[in-house]
């Protein structure tokens, strides 16, 4: 690390983390981080894309100055919060001002805390940020030289374009560094128009995940009856169970309480106040199971996570991804389970075109068994698709309903399903 790092204080402070040698992606960053005006860094979930961006920084700042000198924007309260923490452990014992601006902050109190001083690190959601520099006009971002976008895919999908075009004016001439697991079309035409001679760093190639894939039919079963039996089976360090419903949630979780496993739930329809105590409690290690949301899909990085479960399918197939990211973190090994039915055939099959090459199993007396439904006949024939339902499924609800979005989302459900249907007859699958 002393190649790379100049600061005696982040190799102190690394090395009371137990981390005495840098990921790749770490190493990639530190050596271009002074080659280019602007980053975009893509690199799989996992290889440490948060000190990534966090050292290179660090380490070129002497946090001299009392002005705001590195601003770091996050699409989610979670994101936040874990992304403050490790910022707070990087620069222990060095006198730096850093704060925490997120839903639980009091915007008013805040504006005449920050009359009286700037902080030198701000780590907070997009919202909470806009609303402090721009609605309370206390918050002086606009001389920041560095500024940080972590999830910027996920940051345009929260719906977030108008604070962050506002916010990305203020910054025009920091050095900027956008993060994300993937580039998207909308990402990238927001990127060509304000990281102007930006380096690209794609490490997606670099890193080999050791995720293996289990997929399980739900079949004349229900899904809580096929988890459970799962759950009879496996006996993982800590896991991970996404649930696309958040009314499901509660549901989950007390079955499987009831049955007298350690496990908690998390929610967006929970305070922040009380997602935060969990947070702190799941690192502390107090549970073995936890039932939530994609809440936890993108960024969030607890130790140990050895198995992921999809108890459905999530609605966009980048966040099964980002849920299997979760396990085999920094190169350790991790399982990800799958409960499918048969309207999520063809889904399965995206997926598998995407490089992921899973195995099908089934439990029966208490023990998984290698299944051969989807794989066993050769030209085998789908069921007659009810390819509206597909497509329904696959394409999500804006959280945010605008006016037309009924219908713009109807038109959407109809083309889908019909380039579903022709995909299926390009396959030549016989009906």
């Amino acid at each position: 690390m002393q190649n790379y790092l100049q600061k005696d204080y982040l190799i102190k402070n690394l090395t009371k983390l137990n981390i005495t040698k840098l990921m790749p992606v770490q190493i990639k960053m530190l050596e271009e981080f002074n080659k280019s005006r602007n980053i975009i860094l893509t690199s799989k979930t996992g290889s440490g894309k948060t000190l990534a961006y966090l050292l290179p920084v660090l380490n070129n700042l002497d946090f001299t100055s009392r002005n705001l000198d590195l601003l770091i924007c996050l699409p989610t309260n979670e994101l936040a919060y874990q992304t403050y923490l490790v910022v707070k452990s990087l620069t222990e014992n060095c006198n730096i001002d850093c704060r925490l601006y997120d839903s639980n902050t009091a915007s008013q109190d805040e504006a005449k805390r920050l009359e009286k001083r700037q902080p030198q690190i701000v780590v907070g959601t997009i919202g909470k940020i806009f609303d402090l520099a721009f609605k309370q006009n206390a918050l002086k971002i606009h001389q920041v030289p560095y500024f940080v976008l972590d999830e910027a895919d996920m940051a345009l999908d929260q719906g977030f374009k108008e604070e962050l075009d506002e916010i990305l004016v203020s910054v025009s001439d920091a050095k900027k560094i956008f993060v994300s697991a993937t580039i998207r079309k909308d990402l990238e035409v927001l990127l060509k128009k304000v990281a102007l001679n930006a380096n690209y760093i794609n490490l997606n190639d670099m890193l080999e995940t050791n995720i293996k894939h289990i997929w399980i039919p739900v079949r004349y079963k229900t899904r809580l009856e096929v988890l459970n039996n799962l759950l009879r089976v496996i006996n993982p360090y800590l896991c991970l169970i996404f649930i696309n419903k958040k009314d499901d949630i509660p549901t989950v979780y007390n079955s499987i309480s009831t049955a007298g496993y350690n496990a908690c739930m998390l929610s967006a329809n929970m305070n922040i106040r009380e997602r935060k105590r969990i947070l702190r409690e799941i690192n502390d290690l107090r549970y073995q199971y936890i039932v939530t949301s994609d809440i936890l899909a993108r960024g969030i990085d607890f130790k140990g996570v050895s198995h992921v479960i999809s108890y459905d399918l999530p609605y966009d197939f980048e966040f099964y991804i980002h849920r299997a990211g979760r396990t085999a973190r920094m190169n350790s090994d991790g399982i990800c389970y799958a409960l499918y039915d048969k309207l999520d055939d063809n889904y399965l099959d995206m997926l598998a075109r995407k490089g992921i090459r899973p195995s099908y199993y089934d439990i029966v007396d208490n023990e998984l068994v290698p299944y051969k439904g989807r794989n066993a006949r050769q030209n085998r024939k789908l069921p007659q698709t009810d390819y509206h339902a597909l497509a329904n499924k696959m394409i999500p609800k804006s959280k945010k309903v605008k006016p037309g979005h009924n219908k713009k989302r109807a038109l959407q459900v109809e083309a889908l399903a019909k380039t579903l249907k022709n995909k299926d007859k390009r396959k030549g699958y016989k009906k």
